[in-house]
């Protein structure tokens, strides 16, 4: 009948996950402008966030070092998808997308995730959620404010639902981990190996490798590169990673998905406030029916909760940490 308390703290969790992750196209388009190419700044990103976290993991597995291998192959997996597939196939969208069909089409990963609890866990999404699903991504749509689309470009489309599994299994696997593994091991782990799959494409030639150490312009003002590099792996990267999979292990992948596209409008916010793009009344409307998307998934998972549970019930429902 009551909330447990835990589920307040996971959905500030995800907000502020969702609020940092948003930072990143603000810190990497100076980066961008300033001659870096953009597989370059993600391999700052997340490899700089990895080494930063690297100390606090280390130090989270003291006498438990058993706990990492046998996680190994998630860590793996979650570096791969959730990191490394997700951003290369986001930045190679936009090669032959607009930006914002790009985005759209990533975001498209929480109908897999939905996908995912049905087939796999046998979770049937109810009502509620579907029509959750529906507003969220027509809210999606109004923030982004698509106009005069055109023709799409076949390839941009296939790398544009590349992301989106990428993004999915990000959910997926942040919310299902190991509950004796804790999250900054995963961060960490997932940042260094999403850092060094970028890093060996770059090197085969597959990813552009450009950077510059100038001057950049951010924020209207002309600042060293420094600057932009630590937001995007110190507010971008530690931060939104950290807080969005602990968010995600105490919402469960469904619910966490949800609140993970609040970082749209959130997006659209912060181009406003260091960029001046004032949002239009067509993208207020939008992040209105977000919020009533991730609101009725919300009142779903409670629904859920009264029922019976069974052998294997999802984190949001358990509790488990």
């Amino acid at each position: 009948m009551q909330q447990p308390p835990a589920v307040g703290v996971g959905l500030g969790l995800a907000l502020l996950s969702a609020v940092t992750f948003a930072t990143s196209g603000t810190f990497a388009r100076s980066l961008i402008e300033g001659g870096w190419s953009a597989p370059s700044a993600v391999i700052a990103r997340v490899g700089i966030a990895a080494l930063v976290v690297a100390v606090p993991a280390a130090l989270s597995l003291r006498g438990r070092w058993h706990v990492l291998r046998r996680n190994l192959g998630t860590i793996g997996v979650f570096g791969l998808l959730g990191v490394a597939l997700a951003q290369v196939c986001f930045f190679n969208a936009v090669r032959y997308l607009p930006v914002g069909v790009a985005l759209l089409l990533e975001y498209l990963g929480i109908i897999l995730v939905v996908a995912w609890t049905w087939l796999v866990h046998g979770q049937r999404p109810r009502r509620l959620t579907v029509a959750g699903s529906a507003a969220a991504l027509a809210g999606l749509v109004f923030v982004l404010d698509l106009t005069g689309a055109g023709r799409l470009d076949p390839l941009g489309l296939l790398w544009g639902l590349g992301a989106a599994v990428g993004l999915a299994g990000y959910f997926v696997l942040a919310g299902r981990v190991d509950a004796e593994l804790p999250s900054v091991v995963l961060a960490s782990g997932g940042m260094a190996v999403g850092a060094a799959a970028l890093a060996a494409l770059g090197l085969i030639g597959v990813l552009p490798l450009n950077a510059t150490f100038g001057a950049v312009e951010f924020a209207g003002q002309h600042t060293s590169w420094l600057v932009p590099i630590a937001g995007l792996s110190l507010v971008a990267a530690v931060v939104a990673y950290l807080t969005g999979i602990a968010g995600a292990r105490i919402l469960g992948p469904r619910l966490s998905s949800f609140v993970g596209l609040t970082e749209v409008m959130f997006a659209v916010l912060i181009a406003w406030l260091v960029l001046g793009e004032l949002p239009t009344v067509v993208q207020l409307l939008g992040g209105a029916l977000i919020i009533a998307g991730v609101a009725l998934v919300r009142v779903d998972e409670l629904r859920g909760s009264r029922a019976p549970v069974d052998a294997t019930p999802e984190p949001a429902l358990a509790g488990e940490r």
